[in-house]
């Protein structure tokens, strides 16, 4: 856990809404099916080393607690963040309003963190149509009027979640001042491949 963070990252979102499980995928390649739900209380951290072209940049993830109660604690976490991950469930349109409102936090607080929407279970909404509470059409007009990215993801099977932070470490790499740290043209080609650095706390 030793290495600099370039670009923080915050997760945000209604509880339920799947911010946990994006971030177990992501780092550690798991779904935890069948375990009990426990609320994040306050944050938990990893990190994580993406290759971007010829730049090789630290993306340092925190996934903070979805309950109200927390709303102060995660007002802290995601100042200074570079990028928020704002998650809402496919099945569950209260979920998305609750989004619009960590949207509208991130927009008065931190108005040069850019925004990625990420719609999770997309798996349940593919299950049973009928399952599905939250239009894709409304979340990209939604997304386009806040100038944020949409993403529809799924923990469980893996969907899109590593597309989600290669975006963002795409995005960071384009707008700031990353070196290039890759000179041998060879390693080029690892362009999308992902070195994990792992840790919890």
């Amino acid at each position: 856990m030793g290495s600099k963070v370039d670009a923080k990252v915050v997760l945000l979102g209604k509880e339920y809404s799947g911010k946990t499980s994006l971030v177990e995928r992501y780092l550690h390649h798991r779904f935890n099916e069948g375990v009990p739900y426990q609320n994040t209380i306050g944050a938990a951290f990893g990190a994580n080393k993406v290759i971007v072209g010829n730049k090789s940049i630290t993306l340092g993830i925190w996934d903070t607690a979805g309950s109200e109660r927390y709303e102060a604690m995660s007002r802290i976490y995601y100042r200074g963040a570079k990028a928020a991950v704002v998650c809402y469930e496919l099945i569950e349109k209260s979920s998305f309003e609750r989004a619009k409102f960590w949207v509208n936090e991130l927009k008065t607080y931190e108005p040069n963190c850019k925004i990625y929407l990420c719609g999770t279970k997309l798996d349940l909404a593919q299950q049973d149509k009928k399952l599905r509470k939250v239009d894709y059409h409304m979340t990209t007009d939604y997304a386009e009027e806040i100038g944020a990215v949409v993403f529809e993801t799924s923990s469980k099977t893996g969907h899109n979640v590593e597309e989600v932070f290669f975006e963002i470490a795409k995005d960071f790499a384009k707008d700031e001042e990353v070196p290039n740290e890759i000179d041998d043209k060879d390693t080029l080609q690892l362009q999308e491949t992902k070195d994990k650095k792992v840790g919890c706390c």
